[in-house]
C-alpha cells in the first residue's frame, strides 16, 4: 500500500520506544523503515513481555510493524561500514543511541551528512545536546519525574505516579516526525539535508506547557488534582453506583445545565459556584457534593441525562470496551494481525483515507539478505 512517505528510506538505529514509534509513524506514511538491529538478541523491546506474540512481546510488535529488520554488530568495523553504506542511500537517519556514542562509533551527524549531503540526520536523547546533563540517559519514567509530570500526576497526599502509557517516549517521536516532514519540505526547495534533535525531557517540558506560567503569575506550586484540572470545574471523573464517569462543565453554561440534570437546580444562585473562578476556588465542596448525587445511579444512566442537554461526559472504559465501541470500529483504526493481535493504526486520515503501511513486525535480522545488496535495494524492488 502506498503512502504519502512511498520512495522515503528511513535507517532507524532506534531501540525501547522512541525512536521505533518515529520509524513507525513514518513507516505507517508509506516510508521503507529499515531497523537496525542487534545480532542475536536485537532490540531490547522485543523481550518485553508477557504478552508475546509470534517470538517477540506485544510492545515491540506493535511499535515496528511495517519496517525491515536486519542485524549488525556496531562494534565491528564492516558493522559501521554497512551502517554508512545504508546511510548513503537513505533519506533520513534516525537514531536514539546514547549521547555521544553515534559520534564515538564514527556515524555521526557529521560523518554521515558529509558522505550523504540530502541526509536528514535525526536524534532523540535524554537531555539534549547542551547543558550539564547532556551526556546521561534517560527512560520514559524518569523524564516523567524530572520534567515535573507526575508532581501534577495522581492524587493530593498520594504517591507520584506516572501516566499509564509511555507519553515521553512517544511525543518525542512525534517531535521528530514533525522535525522531519519540516526539514523533507526544505529540502524539495533547496537540495539540501537537515540536522534534526530532541530529547525526552524537552518533550516533557513541552507536556508541561501551562504549568509553567500558572506558576510564574501565581506562585503556586501545582496541586495533584486526581483526574481533574488545574484551571475548570467540575471537569474530572464522578464514581456511580457502578463504575465511573468524567464530567466536563467547561463553562458557565454547561454548569447551570448539570445543576438542573443533578436536581440542584439552587447551585445556579449559590456565590461559591456563580462563575468558574469561584467553582475552582471552591473545587472540593463542589466536588463533594456532585458525588454524593452521582452515587446512586449508573454511569449509564447519567450519561444518558447528560448527554441530553449536552454536557460532555464519558465513562472511564477499560481496553476490552475501547476495542469492542461501535464508534472505535466506525473509524477504521483496528488492524488485526496474523499473531493475533490487534494494533490501533496511526490516528491521521489524508483525504479521508488512514495510512496503514504494510508489513507485519519482523523478526530478527528477516532482511539480512537485503544487506549483501549494492546498494541497498528499496522495499518492492527485486533481491
Amino acid at each position: 500500500m502506498s503512502g504519502p512517505l512511498t520512495g522515503i528510506t528511513v535507517v532507524e538505529l532506534g531501540h525501547s520506544v522512541a525512536a521505533p514509534y518515529a520509524g513507525l509513524t513514518f513507516a505507517s506514511l508509506g516510508a521503507d523503515v529499515i531497523k537496525i538491529e542487534r545480532p542475536g538478541r536485537g532490540d531490547d523491546a522485543r523481550a518485553w513481555g508477557p504478552p508475546f506474540a509470534d517470538d517477540s512481546s506485544t510492545m515491540f510488535n506493535c511499535l515496528n510493524r511495517h519496517k525491515r529488520s536486519v542485524e549488525i554488530d556496531l562494534k565491528s568495523p564492516d558493522g559501521i561500514a554497512k551502517v554508512r553504506e545504508l546511510a548513503d542511500s537513505a533519506d533520513v537517519f534516525l537514531q536514539n543511541l546514547r549521547p555521544g556514542q553515534a559520534e564515538a562509533m564514527g556515524i555521526g551527524a557529521d560523518v554521515l551528512r558529509a558522505s550523504n549531503s540530502k541526509l536528514i540526520y535525526a536524534s532523540i536523547s535524554a537531555f539534549g545536546d547542551e547543558g550539564p546533563l547532556k551526556d546521561r540517559p534517560g527512560y520514559d519514567p524518569l523524564m516523567q519525574a524530572f520534567a515535573g509530570l507526575m508532581s501534577v500526576t495522581g492524587e493530593e497526599g498520594r504517591p507520584s505516579i506516572r501516566s499509564g502509557t509511555s507519553m515521553v517516549d512517544m511525543g518525542s517521536g512525534l517531535w521528530v516526525v514533525i522535525g522531519v516532514l519540516a526539514a523533507l519540505h526544505t529540502r524539495a526547495q533547496t537540495g539540501e539535508g537537515s540536522v534534526i534533535g530532541t530529547s525526552l525531557y524537552e518533550t516533557g517540558l513541552g507536556w508541561m506547557l501551562y504549568h509553567a506560567p500558572a506558576y510564574t503569575v501565581s506562585k503556586k506550586l501545582p496541586r495533584k488534582l486526581g483526574s481533574g484540572t488545574f484551571a475548570i470545574a467540575p471537569y474530572e471523573a464522578f464514581k456511580a453506583s457502578d463504575g465511573e464517569i468524567v464530567i466536563a462543565a467547561g463553562n458557565d453554561n454547561l454548569f447551570r445545565k448539570l445543576a438542573d440534570v443533578l436536581g440542584k437546580p439552587d447551585w445556579k444562585d449559590d456565590a461559591r459556584f456563580t462563575t468558574n473562578g469561584d467553582r475552582v476556588v471552591n473545587r472540593e465542596i463542589l466536588s463533594a457534593m456532585i458525588s454524593e448525587i452521582v452515587a446512586t445511579d449508573t454511569a449509564g444512566a447519567w450519561a444518558e441525562k447528560l448527554e441530553a442537554v449536552n454536557i460532555p461526559c464519558a465513562p472511564v472504559q477499560t481496553i476490552d470496551k475501547v476495542l469492542a465501541h461501535p464508534q472505535t470500529k466506525a473509524l477504521n483504526i483496528l488492524h488485526d494481525d496474523p499473531n493475533g493481535s490487534t494494533y490501533f493504526d496511526i490516528p491521521v486520515r489524508i483525504n479521508g483515507a488512514r495510512p496503514q503501511g504494510e508489513g507485519k513486525p519482523p523478526k530478527l535480522g528477516e532482511h539480512n539478505s537485503m544487506l549483501e545488496e549494492t546498494p541497498v535495494p528499496k522495499r518492492g524492488a527485486a533481491s
